[in-house]
């Protein structure tokens, strides 16, 4: 393990009150009671590699100068470069990075990808800057990272508020620091990329569709059927989109939506392409859709319907609602939307969890797939790649459910036991240095 040093300042620890850190170890914890990790293992993974904060300048419109913060986790690579998405969100701080750091190691392991775990970004309202400033901002922050990042060692991609255009910008910034005989070799510094920067065909939608089939798959196994399961969406960017309309495609009803400007409901529907090109007219707004009624932020989750989608921020379902949530289905389309009070209330009502590290990993899945297309200078149709993310899906599922009615544990915890026992695998076969 290493600390970068050169023109970065390590970022200060700070015990904070209970949020993300306090979940994912809590997990971690009781995964690992459940496999009886050995405790030199326990304590490496309860600690991450390396954690960079960078601060750094960018010239705005007006030509004022603002300092922004960035940061990149690095929690493990025992299996391969970290890997991780970037988020340009006011939230973005250490311990969110760390806590999501360590969810994607778990998230690549269980997966069954060459991949660790990384996360960060800037602590940032996106919607402040014009789009030659966030431009700006990236590039520079891209720098600023300088070789923290690199497509055999750190792997960006995108995340909340951040997209294929962001990766874009990163890329081009990335290479263009490198000798001139290694840029086109190091396109895969980021994935998630745009088609034509060297992006794969369905990138876009592989975390939705990941988060659809793990809901197709529970159906399967508890023998129900989607066509007339009515759903509620916690976020309508490109995860909610994409899972909503793939969910209507199957017979299933949209009846709740909710994102950063309000909440709708319609409990005889919401017709999944009406509301998203309406989102695109109004910019990416929700409120007012026609045939809704309005509904209070705080009783979202208490929507009568099936099946419950939080696909926006951590720490969404909590003991405050959970007692209240009438869906007898959550799948996480999210990162740590339910923390370890809220699914301990629902799993004693006999709700089922689709956990965050198996549900969503689509798009992890797919950020390898476009990692190996770059590498291996191929090029994959979008057929071939649904066919694929569909086969690596359903092996995880099928072990993480397989496990957990072995065991008599719940689907989080089946998850994280897999995901651990993989990483504790690789270093019992290799030892640890010296």
């Amino acid at each position: 393990m290493t600390i970068a040093t050169a023109n970065i300042k390590k970022a200060t620890k700070k015990v904070p009150v209970r949020g993300m850190m306090d979940n994912v170890m809590e997990q971690f914890n009781s995964a690992a009671d459940h496999i009886n990790l050995h405790p030199n293992i326990r304590k490496i993974l309860s600690i991450t590699n390396n954690e960079i904060l960078v601060n750094f300048p960018v010239k705005m419109d007006n030509g004022d100068v603002e300092i922004f913060t960035g940061y990149r986790v690095q929690h493990n690579n025992a299996l391969g470069p970290y890997k991780g998405g970037l988020r340009y969100h006011p939230t973005v701080d250490i311990d969110a990075a760390r806590a999501l750091a360590m969810w994607m190691t778990w998230k690549t392991s269980l997966a069954g990808l060459p991949y660790g775990g990384g996360k960060g970004g800037i602590k940032i309202d996106p919607s402040k800057y014009s789009q030659s400033e966030l431009e700006r901002i990236t590039r520079r922050f891209t720098f600023a990272l300088a070789d923290n990042i690199g497509p055999e060692h750190d792997i960006p991609a995108p995340d909340v508020n951040t997209s294929s255009q962001t990766m874009a910008w990163i890329a081009d910034t990335y290479m263009s620091t490198r000798p001139p005989a290694e840029r086109t070799a190091n396109q895969h510094v980021v994935t998630g990329k745009p088609d034509g920067s060297g992006g794969l065909e369905g990138r876009d939608r592989a975390t939705g569709y990941g988060v659809y089939l793990s809901i197709k798959f529970w159906a399967e196994k508890n023998e129900t059927n989607l066509k007339g399961k009515t759903f509620i969406v916690q976020g309508f960017g490109n995860v909610g989109y994409w899972v909503s309309h793939f969910l209507e495609r199957d017979g299933a009803i949209l009846v709740g939506v909710q994102d950063a400007f309000g909440s709708v409901e319609n409990q005889k529907g919401i017709k999944v392409e009406d509301l998203f090109n309406y989102t695109r007219i109004n910019d990416g707004s929700i409120v007012d859709f026609p045939d809704t009624k309005a509904v209070d932020k705080n009783k979202f989750f208490t929507l009568d319907c099936d099946i419950c989608i939080p696909a926006a921020l951590g720490n969404q379902i909590t003991k405050e609602n959970a007692s209240k949530i009438k869906a007898k289905l959550i799948a996480e389309g999210a990162n740590g939307p339910t923390n370890v009070e809220g699914e301990k209330i629902l799993l004693e009502r006999g709700v089922s969890i689709i956990p965050d590290i198996l549900c969503n990993s689509g798009g992890v899945v797919g950020s390898y797939f476009e990692w190996l297309q770059n590498r291996n200078g191929e090029i994959w149709q979008l057929d071939e790649v649904m066919a694929k993310l569909d086969k690596k899906m359903k092996e995880s599922f099928n072990k993480v459910f397989d496990y957990s009615k072995n065991e008599g544990v719940d689907m989080r915890t089946a998850a994280f036991c897999i995901a651990i026992q993989r990483i504790e695998k690789a270093y019992i076969q290799r030892g640890i240095f010296p």
